[in-house]
């Protein structure tokens, strides 16, 4: 079986970015989102995503079945998944004790402000950082190893966060994470074109910028003060 590295992620974290920096390594492999069609038929089926028919007809919906399969695949001798933390809310997390489990955050004007850019109006559980708080509270009660990672610190030094991810995962880190080449990867979900314009123009971590000021929409102050208290919960952990 393959020693699975869990990215526990909200939307527009440059989680995506993460998931082609591992898939740069010869021995791993990479999956994108496997439960967004459990998402989408489960979880959240009013929230309009673009090419939501093709991610149902691209996934499993049922989410044990898709458990299964990453748990049986073993052609690697890593395995790298890319989550969204509130696709597997009311999920019992006891599966993932044996993984690396890696929860990826940012700042939640950031997140809106390019969330809304795609999916008008996103809610709070759109976001994901209430669950991201949730799921912590729940790795800790079940005395589960998590590492925190804050994408605007790994967009200024990503060797370092790298390295201490790969540390953390009890793997060696590699330089060739740093860099890829431009445009997709074979292992993109079919909703890429909706989503990942920006790291498919990208060859690595975009430094700059990452802690400057972003501006809302006063329509938005009420879901960015939401985010931001499960957020600041989640660093106090």
């Amino acid at each position: 079986m393959s020693k699975i590295i869990c990215l526990w992620a909200s939307p527009r974290n440059i989680s995506t970015a993460m998931m082609y920096s591992f898939a740069q390594r010869k021995e791993i492999k990479v999956v994108d989102e496997p439960f967004y069609a459990y998402y989408l038929n489960n979880v959240n089926s009013n929230t309009l995503h673009p090419g939501k028919k093709e991610i149902l007809n691209s996934q499993s919906s049922n989410f044990n079945e898709v458990l299964q399969e990453l748990n049986e695949l073993n052609t690697k001798e890593l395995l790298f998944i890319k989550n969204m933390t509130h696709h597997l809310d009311g999920q019992n997390i006891d599966f993932a004790k044996n993984w690396c489990n890696v929860i990826l955050t940012r700042s939640p004007k950031k997140s809106i402000a390019s969330f809304s850019k795609v999916i008008k109006n996103p809610t709070l559980q759109d976001l994901g950082y209430k669950l991201q708080y949730k799921l912590a509270k729940d790795f800790k009660k079940n005395k589960i190893e998590f590492y925190l990672l804050q994408a605007e610190d790994l967009l200024i030094n990503p060797e370092n966060y790298l390295m201490k991810i790969c540390d953390f995962s009890k793997i060696k880190f590699y330089k060739e994470m740093l860099t890829w080449p431009k445009g997709g990867i074979i292992e993109d979900g079919v909703w890429a074109k909706y989503w990942y314009k920006n790291v498919h123009n990208s060859t690595g971590f975009k430094e700059r910028n990452s802690h400057e000021e972003t501006s809302l929409p006063v329509k938005y102050n009420s879901l960015y003060k939401e985010a931001s208290f499960y957020y600041e919960a989640l660093k106090n952990i």
